[in-house]
């Protein structure tokens, strides 16, 4: 069966805000936090924090471009956190922080590439040079069960531990 919806994956610092900001977005139709972009297969949390597996926190979700078009949630990603600052969001410090957008095909690398380099132009809100990656995406890691939807089920607060 040939599905209707797409899928996205952004790192943007904590992946527990980040599925919060995505997941209540109409259009969002399923989000999941994980790991991705790195060397070591099956991580777990314990072992991203230790900034030695090369994995980024992310966001992997399912998303109706009839409804929500992949330009609408890269808006909000940009929205979400600084892409000027490499491997840090906030407090939390490490390369699986770092800002990325890991993209399904062409069309959604030149869509992201067109409006980071829009958004380096522009010097209105990023004054500083924008260090988002833009990289193919790779084997999307789930996290462990208590990290999915974590900001829904125990509430907002901070992301560090």
């Amino acid at each position: 069966m040939l599905s209707l919806y797409e899928h996205a994956t952004f790192g943007a610092g904590c992946f527990w805000g980040v599925e919060e900001a995505f997941r209540v977005l109409p259009g969002v139709v399923l989000t999941a936090v994980g790991y991705s972009g790195g060397h070591t297969k099956n991580p777990s949390y314990e072992s991203v924090c230790t900034n030695t597996t090369g994995h980024a926190e992310v966001v992997d979700l399912s998303y109706d471009p009839s409804v929500i078009s992949y330009e609408s949630l890269l808006k909000k990603f940009w929205d979400i956190h600084d892409p000027t600052t490499l491997n840090r969001q906030g407090p939390d410090i490490g390369s699986q922080y770092r800002s990325v957008i890991f993209y399904h095909n062409d069309n959604q690398r030149e869509i992201a590439e067109q409006m980071k380099k829009l958004l380096q132009e522009s010097k209105k809100f990023f004054p500083k040079t924008v260090v988002t990656e833009i990289v193919p995406a790779s084997t999307f890691y789930r996290a462990e069960e208590y990290h999915q939807r974590y900001f829904e089920k125990r509430g907002g607060g901070t992301c560090h531990t």
